[in-house]
């Protein structure tokens, strides 16, 4: 007799939301799972739980997705334009330095928080509650 895992999907306390709304309330920093709580405790920091329907947002790592793709998006807007600036004018490098590294700066700043909202609405919809490592909520301790 051949052994197969158990594949039952876990049973989740709430209704995971869909591809498209989890995105979109992650993005505005609401829960992704009703849409009415607030995602975040602080600029980046996650509530424990959602105000509203309870579900357990503090459990969710996205750890270093956010600002991978933060990076990358502000990479494939800007650097374009600095090319595009250097070939065309040839200005002293100061002012590239004076001009686009505040530019990327500030733009990865701008939109950290929304990315890591939209990653968190995805893992969320993924199935990815947490729960998978034995995470615990901050402030709790493990059941022994």
């Amino acid at each position: 007799m051949r052994w197969e895992p158990d594949r039952t999907p876990p049973a989740l306390p709430y209704q995971p939301p869909g591809t498209k709304d989890g995105l979109l309330r992650g993005l505005k920093g609401l829960c992704p799972v009703c849409g009415k709580g607030r995602l975040f405790a602080g600029y980046l920091r996650v509530a424990d739980t959602c105000e509203s329907c309870h579900a357990p947002l503090g459990r969710l790592r996205a750890d270093d997705a956010p600002p991978y793709f933060t990076i990358m998006i502000t990479g494939h807007v800007l650097v374009p334009g600095v090319l595009w600036i250097e070939r065309a004018y040839m200005p002293p490098m100061w002012v590239h330095m004076a001009v686009w590294l505040p530019l990327f700066a500030i733009i990865c700043t701008l939109l950290l928080r929304p990315i890591k909202g939209a990653t968190m609405g995805w893992m969320m919809r993924l199935g990815m509650t947490g729960d998978e490592g034995g995470a615990v909520l901050r402030g709790s301790k493990p059941d022994a």
